[in-house]
This record gives C-alpha cells, sequence and structure tokens, in this order.
C-alpha cells in the first residue's frame, strides 16, 4: 500500500498566505514582524466590559463578508474567511488557477487545516441565540458549522478542489501537525500539492472566560495591551488569546521546478511526542518536548550545529518558557546558546491551534528575507530563559534551517523543520 515508502517526493513550500493580528497579507505580516508592531488591542468584537481579560490579537479591518457568498455569511464561523482569505492568498502566490484547471487535476490538490477551537465560538453564537433570542437568527447548519471537520470542505467547496480534505485538531500543535501530514501526502505521491497551515478565532465572550477560569491568560496588561504578551520576560503573566490564520502552498520539488515557482523552503523533518501529563501543563522535566525536537532533526538528518534558528512557542506563561527553555537546551546542548531564537507570540499573541503555522511563516520571513523577527516586550529577562531570544529588534542573519517548536494542551509536543533550497 505505502509502495512510494522507500523513494520519498521531496516537499517544497511555494505559496504563503496570512490574515493576522498584525496585518493581512504575507508581505504586511513579515513587515510587522521585522519592524516589531504589537497586534495585541482591546477587544472589539465583543464589549469586554465588566471582564477580566479585555484584550487579544483580533485581526483588524478584515473584510470577512467579501471572502464569502451572501447566502454564507449567516451559517459559517469566522474561522472560515478567516482560512479562506489565507489560502486564496497562498494560491495566487504559488502562481496556481484552480479555476483553469481540468477535474483530474483539482482531484490532485489537497486540503489539510489545523485548528483548536475550529467554530467553537459559532456554537457559542447559535446557542445564545436559541436559549435568548432572536430565534430566527440561529442557523440551520449550526451543528457542520460548529465542528471541525467542515472548515477543510469550505476551502474545497470555495476552490473546487476535489482531493482529500482533512481537519487535524491536537490543540495548539494542531497546525504544525496539519503541514507535516499534508507533506507526507505528497512525499509519498497521494497528492501532488497541498493547502495547509491553521486557523483559529477564539475570541468570544464564553471563550475568554473559559481561559480565564484556567488561569492561563494575562489579566494584568488591560490598559497597556501592546506590552502584554511578553515571552520569557521576567515579568509576564499569562497568555495573550489570539485569532489568526497562515496557510501554505505544499507541492513536490519537481513541480515546483517545471511551473518554476519561488521556492521558500523545504519541509525536511518533523517529531512528535506526548508528556502524558496533564491537561493543559508540561512535565516540568522538559524531556518529550526535548524528544520531538530531536527527532525533527533525526529526520531531517542534521545536527544541532546545523540550525540557524529556533522559532519558539513562547507563550508568555511562567511555566511554559521556563520548561521550553530547558527543552530546547536538552535538544541542542551547548550549541542552543549559540542559535538566535524568537517567539512570534509577543506581536500576534496566541493563535491557538494556528500557532504552529505562525510560527512556520515567521521562519519562512527569516529564511527568505534573512531577518530574524524579534521577540518583543523582552524587557528584563527571567533567569531561568537564558537563551538568545533576539530581544525587542529584529536581527539580520542568514538562515538556511529553521527548526520550528509547538507545545500544546493535552501535553503534546510537535516540532518541524524547514531548509533553504540550495
Amino acid at each position: 500500500m505505502l509502495n512510494n515508502f522507500s523513494r520519498p517526493r521531496r516537499v517544497v513550500i511555494t505559496g504563503v498566505g496570512c490574515v493576522t493580528p498584525v496585518g493581512i497579507g504575507r508581505e504586511r505580516f513579515w513587515a510587522s514582524l521585522e519592524a516589531g508592531v504589537s497586534g495585541i488591542r482591546r477587544i472589539q468584537s465583543f464589549d469586554p466590559a465588566g471582564h477580566a481579560v479585555q484584550i487579544a490579537g483580533e485581526v483588524p479591518d478584515f473584510d470577512w463578508e467579501a471572502q464569502l457568498n451572501p447566502k454564507d455569511r449567516k451559517h459559517v464561523a469566522r474561522t472560515v474567511p478567516l482560512a479562506l482569505a489565507a489560502a486564496r492568498e497562498a494560491v495566487v502566490d504559488a502562481g496556481i488557477d484552480t479555476a483553469e484547471m481540468t477535474l483530474d487535476d483539482r482531484r490532485r490538490i489537497g486540503v489539510e487545516i489545523g485548528t483548536g477551537g475550529g467554530g467553537l465560538a459559532f456554537t457559542e453564537r447559535q446557542y445564545s441565540y436559541w436559549y435568548n433570542g432572536p430565534k430566527t437568527k440561529a442557523s440551520v447548519y449550526t451543528i457542520p458549522s460548529s465542528t471541525h471537520g467542515g472548515l477543510s470542505s469550505e476551502i474545497s467547496m470555495a476552490l473546487g478542489l476535489r482531493g482529500l480534505s482533512h481537519v487535524v485538531s491536537t490543540g495548539c500543535t494542531s497546525s504544525t501537525d496539519a503541514v507535516f501530514y499534508a507533506a507526507q501526502h505528497i512525499a509519498l505521491g497521494r497528492q501532488d500539492i497541498m493547502i495547509t497551515g491553521g486557523v483559529d478565532a477564539p475570541i468570544a465572550p464564553g471563550i475568554m472566560a473559559g481561559f480565564d477560569l484556567m488561569t492561563v491568560v494575562t489579566r494584568d496588561w488591560n490598559d497597556e495591551p501592546h506590552r502584554a504578551s511578553r515571552p520569557f520576560d521576567a515579568a509576564r503573566s499569562g497568555i495573550v488569546a489570539a485569532e489568526g490564520s497562515y496557510m501554505f502552498i505544499l507541492e513536490h520539488l519537481e513541480s515546483a521546478i517545471a511551473r518554476n515557482s519561488k521556492i521558500y523552503a523545504e519541509v525536511t523533518g518533523y517529531g512528535a511526542t506526548c508528556d502524558a501529563y496533564h491537561r493543559v501543563r508540561l512535565d516540568d522535566s522538559g524531556i518529550e518536548p526535548a524528544r520531538a525536537m530531536t527527532m525533527a532533526l533525526d529526520d531531517a538528518g542534521l545536527r544541532a550545529e546545523a540550525v540557524d534558528y529556533v522559532n519558539l512557542h513562547g507563550t508568555s506563561t511562567l511555566l511554559n518558557d521556563r520548561i521550553e527553555t530547558a527543552a530546547v537546551k536538552l535538544a541542542l546542548g551547548g550549541h542552543a546558546y549559540q542559535i538566535p531564537m524568537s517567539a512570534t507570540k509577543s506581536q500576534v499573541g496566541h493563535p491557538q491551534g494556528a500557532s504552529g503555522a505562525a510560527g512556520i511563516a515567521a521562519a519562512l520571513c527569516a529564511i527568505t528575507t534573512g531577518v530574524i523577527p524579534p521577540t518583543i516586550n523582552l524587557d528584563n529577562a527571567d533567569p531561568e530563559c537564558d537563551l538568545d531570544y533576539v530581544p525587542n529588534v529584529a536581527r539580520r542573519a542568514e538562515v538556511s534551517t529553521a527548526l520550528c517548536n509547538c507545545i500544546g494542551f493535552g501535553s503534546k509536543n510537535s516540532a518541524i523543520v524547514l531548509e533553504k533550497v540550495q
């Protein structure tokens, strides 16, 4: 059945699309990262007055209606237009015109999306209509639009794609895992092109209250939102929830060359583990996230010395940042102190299941532009967090190999390796 496994095809990224709290579109996202812009603001999608947490990373000036047919606007979660916008940008960036393809060609393009909460905010709104009214606003498609699985179908239907259409939901590692599974389908010859990445939109009253109940979100920076997300800083006090969508086009190298496509990077390694420890926190040892990173490097056939940049999970919680730092040291040894690293969440917040994809998009920025994005708000580093996190100011550096680390609820850990194609 796995007849292509002995000779896997090389998998490259040829398209990127981003819809983020610091800008819509790949170029604006990268420019904002390089400039150290914060996308954290007072919540606009509902009135946060009276809520303990009043800030989040929302996408400003997003014309979500433009992504949907009028008849669909009532019936889908916000994740759908976010995902569609990023997917469409990635498709155009890759020079793909699905409308001009034959049926057989469209059957060779699949969709593999990662999400943590999927349509949870949509579900919350529908329940409000049912129990508080007006019931006439409730959608007849509440059930399919509330489930995770319909998210990839919306992209497949919008673009007329007939290949596989899957959703991965593994908490905060969802999109890292989705990108790997997409790459695997191409490597094994099951699909020729994949649209993959991650999306989440968790900014809703009930969801935010739930995060606060777990004491994982910061309450300390409502008056200074831009300073709230501060991974590895001694004054960090919790995550800043965020929405966003980061999508990629993956295809095999021979196809990219034949199409004369620009190639951002090659996907060369992946590793995943589980601490099997707790619903929301890591084991203090950091052994399993370290093992995921080691597995990814081994899969790519690389030693720690080959890594030029690490994009960290960096949630801005007391435990995660300390344990992740320890895990990186376990995985990379003494070389960990020589590698520049950064935490994208300091700028865009924590987009839940889209976290891994956001990190991949940031790593592609470093590989493509030679600029490593900073970890902003790192004013006074925690003594236990003593690596080179590129504090506050972007840094020019040649990046040929990037390691992207991701840690999720349920003690899940995933890491992926990207390499510049020489």
